[in-house]
This record gives C-alpha cells, structure tokens and sequence, in this order.
C-alpha cells in the first residue's frame, strides 16, 4: 500500500490572497511550493499526497489543479465551492468535477464570525450536492461548538462522507480532555465520520512535543473510530511552527508502532486511498 500524506497546503503570497496568513504568522508567512516539499517526502517515504485549500477562493481551487497536473505525486486535491450559495456551487463542481484529481470541498468554518455557518440550511443544500457527487467534505473544527455540528451533518446528510481535519484540534497544550473527548467519540458514531491524525504538533507545546504528548488523544482516536476511518497527514506547511516534516513523521511512527502491519498501512495510506478515491 502507498504511503500518502492526507493533508498538506502549498501557497504562494505572490499570486493568492490568503486572509489569515499575515505577518504573525512567522515562519510560514511566505511562498511554499511543491519543489520545496520532494525532497522531504522522499526522505520519509511518503509517495503521495492530498493538497488542501488554503483560501476560500477559486483562485486556490484553480491554483492546486495547476500544480496536481504538473506534479505526479500530488494524488488528490480538495478545494473549495461556495457550499452556502447551492446554485452556484452545483455549477463550481460540474466544472471542476472533469479535472480527475478532484477529490473534496473544505471551507474555513473556523475563519467563520458565525460558529453555527456549516449548519444553516443553505450551507446543507449545498453539501447535499456533495453527497450527491460523491465527493466528501473535510471539517475543519476548532471550537467544541464544530464539533458538535459533525454528528449533526451525518443525520441530516446521510450521504455525505465527513472527515474531521486535525482531530478536532485536542487540548494538547493544557492536558485537557473535555469535552473534546466525548464529542469526538461521539462524531465516530457516526460511520461515515472519518479523521485525520494531522496538525496535532502546532496544539501542543512548540519546543518539547513528542509522541507522548500526543498519544492520549490519538490513542482514543483509534478506539473511536478504528485504523480504517483515520488517515495520517503532515498539515506541512504549518507544521513548521512547532517542528519539521521530518519530525512529524518520525513521531507519528512512534505513535502507530504498536499496531499491526494492516492497521498500521491504513492510517498511513489506505484509508485515504479509499476516502479520497486514490489509484494506488
């Protein structure tokens, strides 16, 4: 089974617009391109990846097609439709629906002044389209009010295939567990809810992080939801606010050790293969 990187960003200051990437942001406020992150894959083993919006623009939409066309290990892109404008958002998939690489729609929610946005009915309609095409829908949920939307969408877009980015970002940092642990758990209920062991590093402490800081939080992860509904992924660039590529890959390898080989290959590739409808 390839080894796949389920979630990772490039982009460039130049030529996109990217509202939350300002000067705070440090180190990652600058251009990152496919040529900078080979070398790094290649050093890990990874083979393939998925790249994810960055901005809620066709403009980044448009941009990652370009750069899934030029680069082979890109497998799969999930960018963004304006989900909360139905008609609109049914022409934005039937265009970029031809592209073979076209693989999912994020929006920022958590960029969003309204906590409640995914869930109005407009925004529903628009994921029904989702289901309908057979495309899933990642979520990026930062407050435990996103979280509690997740199992919301299942029931009432019972076709949809839903994948939480970064777990849902756990108290990592302050040692919390609720209610983070009962929402997640109660997301996995739901068996067309999947999720990404991915981001995880920026929600601890930036210096001393290791596997073990993580491994309460991915550890319930896979009692909620078993190897085959999570998928890893770097979320490089930003992981360089609190490490490197390498570094996430190696603890993440520390955290899956115990687990058998076909288990283990899934997080690591197979089920964003099946997720995501990668030729492996």
């Amino acid at each position: 089974m390839a080894v796949i990187d389920a979630h990772q960003h490039f982009w460039n200051l130049e030529t996109g617009s990217y509202a939350w990437l300002t000067p705070e942001a440090g180190p990652i406020h600058r251009t990152f391109a496919p040529e900078e992150l080979l070398g790094q894959l290649a050093t890990a083993g990874v083979e393939r990846t998925v790249l994810v919006q960055a901005a809620d623009t066709y403009a980044d939409t448009d941009a990652m097609l370009a750069q899934a066309d030029a680069h082979d290990f890109i497998a799969a892109v999930v960018g963004w439709v304006p989900l909360n404008r139905p008609d609109e958002a049914a022409e934005a998939l039937k265009r970029y629906g031809r592209h073979p690489r076209f693989a999912g729609v994020r929006h920022l929610i958590h960029d969003d002044p309204d906590p409640d946005w995914v869930i109005q009915d407009s925004v529903v309609e628009g994921l029904g389209l989702l289901a309908a095409a057979g495309l899933p829908f990642d979520v990026v949920a930062v407050l435990p009010r996103h979280l509690e939307h997740v199992p919301v969408l299942a029931e009432r877009v019972p076709g949809l295939r839903l994948v939480i980015d970064h777990l849902a970002k756990p108290p990592i940092r302050e040692k919390g567990w609720e209610p983070w642990a009962s929402l997640i758990a109660r997301a996995a209920e739901h068996p067309n809810v999947h999720a990404k062991v991915s981001g995880l590093n920026t929600a601890a402490d930036a210096e001393t992080w290791t596997a073990e800081d993580l491994r309460p939080y991915v550890d319930h992860a896979i009692e909620a939801f078993g190897p085959d509904r999570l998928m890893f992924g770097s979320d490089w660039p930003v992981a360089v606010l609190a490490g490197d590529y390498a570094k996430v890959w190696r603890e993440t390898g520390v955290l899956l050790a115990d687990l058998g080989e076909n288990d283990r290959a899934a997080v690591l590739g197979g089920t964003a293969a099946r997720f995501y409808g990668i030729e492996v």
